[in-house]
């Protein structure tokens, strides 16, 4: 993922789907550096994306893997898909262990992820004056 297009679609589904944390452009193609990121598409109709995060010696071998579906196309199978693809990609990776963050503001993502064997293990804020915490789950 370099390209402009790419990266602007990938930015439209976070920010839809994320908006107390909006990213710019440049926030993404910094992501895009140290990330695996993908979009993906029904045809050429956007309908979501993806985030690997890798594990690194820092993180003991940790992958944070994110799936992100636009909602007019969730409950489509389309999550799963994503979701397994991006799983893959961390196993790939070197990945002992999985997590992921959803948004608390995102019922659908957290009963996603909680579908598909993850369990919560904390619960944030990532500024001070936000009212939906971040919710980290690990797959079990």
């Amino acid at each position: 993922m370099g390209d402009d297009a790419t990266i602007r679609n990938w930015r439209f589904v976070h920010n839809l789907i994320i908006p107390g944390d909006p990213l710019s452009l440049d926030d993404v193609r910094d992501r895009v550096g140290r990330n695996r990121m993908e979009v993906a598409y029904l045809g050429e109709t956007l309908v979501g994306c993806t985030t690997v995060r890798p594990p690194t010696a820092d993180n003991g071998a940790t992958a944070t893997v994110i799936a992100r579906v636009l909602p007019e196309f969730r409950r489509r199978g389309l999550g799963t898909r994503l979701y397994e693809r991006a799983l893959a990609q961390a196993r790939e990776l070197g990945a002992q262990t999985i997590e992921t963050v959803v948004l608390a503001s995102n019922p659908d993502g957290l009963r996603f992820a909680e579908r598909h064997g993850f369990v919560e293990t904390d619960r944030y804020l990532l500024r001070e004056g936000d009212t939906a915490p971040w919710i980290d789950l690990r797959l079990t």
